[in-house]
């Protein structure tokens, strides 16, 4: 912890572990080297910045926010690889949890495939689950970027991106509503391998019953690109897709557009 830890911050979580700094690079990096240097440390610790400037999210775009205006942290899981696949889903689902709590709308609240959370269609938080480190049992880190007050409206990104405040039109306490996810992903973390993740993933998502463009990353089948409906989700979070002919692809990892038909 940072001698500067907002006092807000220590009373949101209590005796949860965790580390505060003012500004750093990214979140999950510093979470990474905690946990090589603690071994032991403690499922659902967490790693959270002010201001962080070489943030990244999926396919190692970057994520920049301004100081204040975000929540950026990292959470440690403590979970058996095979369930891994599943994180992603788990801190999007967390965060359109905590968000429902702060609207009488609830149904503005959607994830559009796979882990992007969105407020009436527009992005307001990303995850990147990284899952390549050791230890007993297997630690991951899930990092969460959400705009809670940047403001978007004279930016190139204002018809994709929004931010919890203005488009809610409520005043967050960004310490309280961590807290809140955070308990949410304590919540779905020991139930990794539970059916009722994806259920409740899957029941938020806007994107099944589409028409979309997918592109494919994987080895076999690199930026390959795909139309047709996105039919449903798999069990490890992997969309359907049906084609004009019929058939039915499996996208696990990749991009996904919606188109106009």
């Amino acid at each position: 912890m940072h001698d500067s830890t907002p006092p807000g911050l220590r009373l949101a979580l209590g005796s949860r572990p965790f580390r505060w700094l003012v500004q750093t690079g990214s979140t999950n990096d510093i979470a990474r080297a905690w946990v090589a240097e603690t071994p032991t440390l403690a499922q659902g610790a967490v790693v959270i910045t002010d201001e962080q400037t070489a943030g990244r999210g999926r396919f190692a775009r970057q994520w920049v926010a301004p100081p204040g205006s975000a929540l950026l942290f990292s959470v440690i899981i403590r979970h058996q690889p095979a369930s891994w696949v599943r994180l992603p889903l788990l801190g999007a689902l967390a965060v359109a949890e905590a968000l429902e709590t702060l609207t009488t709308t609830p149904d503005l609240i959607g994830l559009k495939w796979p882990n992007d959370v969105q407020i009436a269609g527009r992005k307001v938080a990303g995850i990147l689950a990284e899952t390549d480190w050791q230890g007993t049992p297997p630690a991951a880190v899930l990092g969460i970027g959400l705009n809670v007050r940047i403001d978007f409206s004279t930016s190139d990104f204002a018809a994709q991106a929004t931010s919890v405040e203005p488009a809610l039109a409520v005043t967050v306490d960004r310490f309280a509503l961590l807290a809140t996810i955070l308990a949410r992903v304590d919540h779905w973390a020991a139930r990794l391998g539970d059916p009722a993740l994806i259920d409740a993933w899957q029941s938020r998502l806007t994107t099944i019953g589409q028409p979309v463009t997918a592109r494919f990353i994987a080895a076999d089948r690199d930026g390959d690109m795909i139309t047709g409906v996105a039919e449903g989700v798999d069990t490890d979070g992997a969309l359907l897709i049906r084609d004009s002919d019929g058939q039915t692809y499996r996208l696990l990892a990749g991009e996904v557009t919606l188109r106009s038909v």
